[in-house]
């Protein structure tokens, strides 16, 4: 007897949201941009001053970036044609790794593809089926996915709660853990409580990750992250980074003691079974690494537009939540509001992000805003300028 299976793709024919908003003109996704991901950007040949990016450090486009990734080109070619594991590996992906671990103080680094491979290979690779991850219940998916493959006990703790952590740890026995918390959180824009994380996790004996993907670049005295921002690079067990934000490019690192990064090196899926960085990508890093290294007043002045849009949005009655970083999402409420609110924005030259339900609580729909070392004053008048007008229009202030 033949048994007849349901159609697996029947969900996607049902599946009309995202027509429905295209249909209605608030479909705020897939915009293409014509451009370099500077302060402004080209959006169907409309100029917009861009706030949804995540280039803290305006990099992307420095000409000494650029240089660099055309020289590897030029050496190298556009790929490496296998993994790191086997044919993969070059001598610049060796040397960025040693300029990793120096950058971050740490004794070894070892570079993947992309950020999300690096949180889902080291997890997986360190924690199984008899550990436990303890998690904040805001970390970013690619941390929540590393512990799907793990098999470890995922045990979550609320967002921020040193309690609630304590309370988590108190109760997970005697199996071996790993507390992973993103050091910025990428949409609330606020910094994790890492002085209290590591006390508590070591306290007990479990061992400490950080996400610092929105941190590098950004915190800190030299930009080397949530770590070095609370004085505490020798006390965090592992920090993770990707190159997308602040380092110009795509690909993700992670940096820890010797005998760990040997270890993942040989059990990260990840890493094991996927394409090696391609050489442009490792070479732009190089060169942003230098750059933050020789131009520190990069993140002052980073930080300098970051304390004006916090002030302008704020003072205007905006709430923007615990943000203490240069994400600085505006709370909207609901998912239609957000949607409008992101293409009225648009409509006034201004490209912002909107995040709903699942990236953010049902009910807390944000525009999530980001700021650049190489925002103007001009820039961000006409931003704060443009906020206004909306905000009013859609009634969120008076």
């Amino acid at each position: 007897m033949v048994i007849k299976h349901q159609d697996l793709f029947e969900k996607c024919g049902k599946f009309t949201k995202a027509k429905e908003l295209v249909q209605a003109g608030l479909y705020p996704y897939f915009r293409t941009i014509e451009s370099a991901q500077d302060p402004v950007v080209y959006l169907n040949g409309k100029k917009m001053i861009m706030v949804g990016s995540n280039n803290y450090l305006g990099l992307t486009n420095h000409p000494k970036v650029k240089e660099a990734a055309i020289e590897a080109v030029k050496k190298y070619g556009t790929g490496c044609a296998g993994s790191r594991f086997l044919n993969g590996t070059l001598d610049i992906h060796v040397a960025l790794e040693e300029k990793l671990a120096r950058f971050m103080r740490k004794e070894a680094a070892l570079v993947f593809s992309t950020g999300f491979q690096v949180n889902l290979g080291v997890i997986s690779a360190l924690c199984a089926k008899d550990d436990i991850v303890i998690i904040d219940k805001m970390d970013h998916a690619s941390i929540i996915d590393g512990c799907r493959l793990s098999y470890a006990e995922v045990k979550k703790f609320r967002h921020n709660d040193m309690d609630d952590l304590e309370r988590v740890l108190s109760t997970s026995g005697e199996a071996a853990a790993l507390v992973v918390v993103d050091g910025v959180f990428s949409m609330e824009g606020d910094i994790a409580k890492l002085p209290q994380v590591v006390e508590a996790a070591h306290k007990c004996g479990a061992r400490v990750m950080v996400d610092d993907a929105h941190g590098i670049g950004v915190l800190g005295k030299t930009g080397r992250g949530t770590s070095e921002h609370f004085g505490l690079e020798d006390k965090v067990d592992l920090i993770m980074g990707t190159y997308s934000k602040s380092l110009a490019s795509i690909g993700g690192f992670v940096s820890g003691s010797a005998d760990v990064i040997h270890y993942i090196k040989h059990f990260a899926r990840s890493l094991i079974f996927s394409a090696s960085p391609p050489p442009a990508s490792i070479a732009a890093v190089s060169a942003a690494l230098d750059i933050i290294e020789n131009e520190p007043e990069r993140i002052e002045q980073l930080w300098k537009n970051t304390h004006k849009m916090m002030d302008g949005l704020r003072g205007m009655g905006y709430e923007t939540g615990p943000a203490e970083t240069p994400i600085i999402p505006v709370l909207v409420g609901d998912s239609e509001t957000a949607f409008k609110m992101t293409l009225m924005l648009q409509d006034e030259g201004v490209f912002a992000n909107v995040a709903v339900s699942p990236a953010v609580p049902n009910g807390k729909a944000l525009i999530r805003t980001s700021y650049m070392a190489t925002h103007t004053d001009e820039h961000l008048d006409a931003v704060l300028a443009a906020f206004e007008k909306v905000g009013k229009a859609a009634g969120l202030i008076s």
